[in-house]
């Protein structure tokens, strides 16, 4: 796969190519790698499921290239099978590929290698710090016909904040994110909760705009800035029906003011953590 200086990556296989044939589908060779494997070794699925803490019917979906595998899933055929050699592993992140739609594929590759993401949402929990179950509520919204795909996609997103390196994250939220019920009160209890602890960490910082000021610098859309350990900031924008990168300077600079005014706007990060703890308790507990 090829890196041109602004980021954007090149995909070596056609975006258009359809997924069932083991021969272009990274998803389907991984699955068809996984029978070869279980069946060399004289298991069945079931007990394949078992040692993965799945059921049969998800390793029989993995195997025919019809669902995306957890890293964990991946990770277990590397133990499991005994000539693996940590091949699963590696052909994972080509297999999670596919459960991004084409146009989004760049912004996951360069989220993985980024060391530091700043954020600002106004309306949702970004993807990288969403539940399963909150997640799910956001995703079903589009009527997906690979939800499942798209949940494990986002989640398998967000081992960028607890690899051996993790990445350093800076969300700026909107309060009216907070008290937005998505999924219920116990969805979003789960999904404050996840947040709380993210704001105790000291790698992480967490700022929320109170509902007391009415406009602000950016707030027509989300947006992020991607940092790198070499090479320039890219920023990502949200939209409809696609987010976009840039590259530019200009257009980088232009975001990393907007971010700036943001930061000065919201509430410092020890005053942002007890509007948490306020609309946990006062509206979802």
């Amino acid at each position: 796969m090829s890196k041109d200086r602004s980021g954007v990556r090149v995909a070596v296989e056609n975006e258009t190519m359809e997924p069932a044939d083991p021969a272009v589908s990274p998803l389907a060779h991984f699955g068809a790698e996984v029978r070869l494997e279980r069946e060399r070794l004289g298991m069945s699925r079931a007990e394949l499921g078992k040692e993965a803490c799945c059921g049969y019917s998800l390793v029989a979906k993995i195997e025919a290239g019809d669902r995306v595998p957890s890293l964990d899933f991946a990770e277990t055929c590397d133990r499991t099978f005994p000539y693996a050699n940590g091949r699963f592993a590696r052909l994972w992140p080509l297999a999670l590929r596919y459960a991004f739609p084409p146009w989004f594929r760049p912004y996951v590759e360069l989220e993985w290698s980024a060391t530091r993401l700043r954020m600002f949402h106004p309306l949702l929990l970004p993807g990288i710090v969403q539940t399963e179950e909150y997640a799910r509520t956001v995703l079903r919204t589009g009527r997906p016909t690979n939800l499942e795909d798209l949940v494990t996609a986002r989640l398998e997103r967000q081992r960028v904040l607890t690899r051996e390196d993790p990445c350093r994250l800076w969300i700026i939220l909107d309060e009216g994110v907070l008290r937005r019920p998505v999924g219920g009160a116990q969805v979003m209890r789960g999904q404050l909760e996840k947040l709380r602890a993210l704001a105790e960490n000291p790698l992480h910082v967490i700022q929320i705009i109170p509902s007391t000021i009415a406009a602000y610098p950016g707030s027509g859309a989300p947006f992020g800035l991607l940092s790198f350990s070499e090479g320039a900031d890219v920023v990502h924008v949200d939209g409809f029906p696609k987010g976009y990168l840039l590259a530019e300077p200009d257009d980088v600079s232009t975001a990393q003011s907007a971010y700036d005014l943001l930061k000065a706007t919201a509430l410092p990060p020890d005053e942002s953590a007890p509007v948490i703890d306020s609309i946990l308790r006062d509206c979802f507990s």
